[in-house]
């Protein structure tokens, strides 16, 4: 009964801290949190490296202590000062002792130099990783995100109508398009093309008329064309069917 009720009470909880967590901010605070452990982390490597410069200082200071008690010890034995020469044997012998313990330990300093070394590299490759798959994944979710927001507009477009009304401006434009070009097509129809064109062409040939008569007049006679004629002809049967109407109209007038 005590295990399920802390089960229980561990499902709440978790349950509440689910509901809190916003892994993006999760993502950002374990970055920091990388980040921070690279001070440490050199200052650890400090410290071992010091360390392994203190022995390998020790180690040479205990060198040249033995070759100096080497070089006494010859020196009494030479003056036939035994006495000297066994004091100087004594911390001869003492200092070979601490030599080998300073180079072992020195041995070991530099192993655990080399694999700090190791640790940090392959720390640094590790946090490099995180770091750049915890970014693209919050770049992910701002994408995520991004096209949530544009789905969610669309879908309002449709439950708020903006689609429909879309739909019905549209037609209305097309439809007030069209019953304008029809209204410009309705209007050129109602104009007398046919009468245009004729006005037209009797302006032309008018105008040749006037340029014939002043090359007649200038001496430079030619022969007309086919079309002045026939629009003399044309103007001819005019006139005289005028003519006809007119003496037609004066007989009528005067009959009555």
């Amino acid at each position: 009964m005590f295990q399920r009720f802390i089960r229980a009470i561990k499902s709440m909880f978790g349950g509440l801290v689910s509901s809190i967590e916003d892994p993006k901010l999760i993502l950002e605070q374990n970055i920091r949190e990388l980040n921070d452990q690279i001070p440490q982390m050199n200052e650890n490597i400090a410290t071992v490296k010091a360390n392994m410069v203190m022995l390998q200082k020790e180690v040479d200071r205990y060198e040249k202590s033995i070759q100096d008690l080497t070089n006494k010890i010859k020196s009494a034995i030479n003056a036939n000062r035994d006495d000297i020469a066994e004091g100087y044997a004594m911390q001869l012998e003492k200092h070979k002792e601490n030599l080998g313990q300073s180079r072992e330990q020195l041995k070991f300093a530099e192993q655990a130099y080399e694999k700090a070394i190791k640790v940090k590299k392959a720390f640094m490759r590790e946090k490099d990783r995180k770091i750049k798959e915890a970014r693209e994944a919050m770049r992910a979710s701002e994408r995520a995100e991004w096209q949530a927001r544009v789905a969610d507009t669309l879908e309002q477009f449709e439950m708020g109508g903006v689609d429909q009304t879309h739909d019905e401006m549209v037609t209305r434009l097309n439809e007030r398009t069209a019953k304008n070009e029809a209204r410009m097509e309705i209007a050129l129809d109602s104009v007398d093309t046919k009468t245009m064109e004729i006005e037209a062409n009797a302006e032309k040939m008018r105008a040749q008329e006037l340029v014939s008569q002043f090359k007649r007049d200038m001496g430079k006679e030619e022969t007309p064309p086919e079309s002045t004629k026939e629009g003399k002809i044309e103007v001819d049967e005019s006139s005289d069917s005028k003519e006809d109407a007119g003496k037609t109209i004066g007989k009528d007038r005067t009959k009555s």
